[in-house]
């Protein structure tokens, strides 16, 4: 939702009306909280394990096909932006076969499923990431659309209560939070040089405690981008937020999820890591001893540090939600 919302906010300032239509995950909350109308189907992903559940979730896209096709009917948009996910697929394909002109966005390393399955009838795929053999004129790759750079380091900080000149790690790892992160950290950092932001989100906050007063443990942080812009240096898995540490210019320490589709969490990291902007820990190998070892040679070598923040700037797309909005709209005007 990250990636959408951005785009359907540079919409918005050009002008545009944008309607989301989405199932009962995030966007339930997200999108009436970032002020669009949310039309509702009912879908489910479709399950690589269960053939049951895969054989329920195809019929109910089957079954969403009226509804997205009465959904269309009520709008008459110009143009139908798919983000990917198992939604986009009964609007997508109800767009297609009124003629309404339909584009994607893909925020992974690969191509899902839904939009291997719709991109022969887009206009045009927007990618985060160069894919092989997926080129102009069909796909463009535009980054990864993330909210503007809004927060600034020092008033971020105070609003932490660290200091303008403190060293300051960031620990985070998605709304859900990630486990192997969230109990390695507080022993990693049971007594460092430098203080920790550590974001472990709401499903295992209950069972976390701060191992002291240079260790600030938080189950949510909203918005974030104070959150990065009050960091040095970041350890987190390596989804869509690998564009949004490039936006702050941050280093990282990334431990890949091990069950993400395609694996797509070790391509994004090594992305990073190839540039030069981060270090990557297999989620198998991560320890509180290593974790520890991994941020201490990185501060312990300021040029290191600092060549890291660099490359990680060089990686960012701060256009890529303008760049897809201008898409959009080239199309809705065609």
């Amino acid at each position: 939702m990250v990636p959408a919302i951005a785009v359907a906010d540079a919409l918005r300032a050009e002008g545009a009306e944008v309607v989301f239509v989405g199932g009962e995950r995030a966007e339930a909350e997200l999108v009436p909280a970032a002020g669009y109308r949310l039309e509702r189907l009912r879908v489910e992903g479709i399950s690589r394990t269960s053939p049951l559940r895969a054989a329920r979730a195809v019929g109910k896209a089957a079954l969403s096909l009226r509804t997205a096709v009465q959904i269309l009917a009520r709008h008459r948009p110009d143009v139908v932006l798919g983000g990917g996910g198992y939604v986009a697929g009964p609007i997508g394909l109800a767009a297609t076969a009124r003629r309404i002109p339909l584009l994607l966005t893909e925020a992974d390393s690969h191509l899902g499923l839904t939009n291997r399955l719709l991109a022969p009838r887009a206009r045009r795929v927007c990618l985060a990431f160069p894919l092989d053999g997926r080129e102009d004129p069909r796909y463009l790759v535009t980054g990864r659309p993330v909210p503007p750079r809004d927060a600034e380091r020092n008033p971020s900080r105070e609003a932490f209560g660290f200091e303008s000149d403190d060293r300051v790690v960031l620990v985070f790892g998605g709304s859900l939070g990630a486990r192997s992160l969230n109990f390695a950290a507080p022993d990693a950092f049971a007594d460092p040089a430098y203080r920790v932001l550590h974001v472990a989100g709401r499903r295992d906050f209950a069972e976390l405690s701060s191992p002291g007063a240079h260790y600030e443990l938080r189950d949510y942080v909203k918005p974030f981008g104070p959150a990065l812009a009050a960091a040095d240096l970041v350890v987190a898995r390596s989804g869509g937020s690998v564009f949004e540490m490039a936006q702050y210019g941050l280093p990282a320490v990334l431990i890949p999820y091990p069950h993400a589709s395609a694996d797509h969490q070790t391509t994004n990291a090594r992305w990073m890591a190839d540039a030069g902007a981060a270090v990557v820990v297999r989620d198998d190998e991560l320890t509180p001893e290593r974790l520890r070892e991994e941020v201490d040679a990185i501060f312990g070598q300021p040029g290191r540090l600092q060549a890291m923040a660099r490359a990680s700037l060089r990686l960012a797309r701060p256009d890529a939600a303008q760049v897809v909005a201008a898409e959009v709209l080239a199309a809705a005007r065609s």
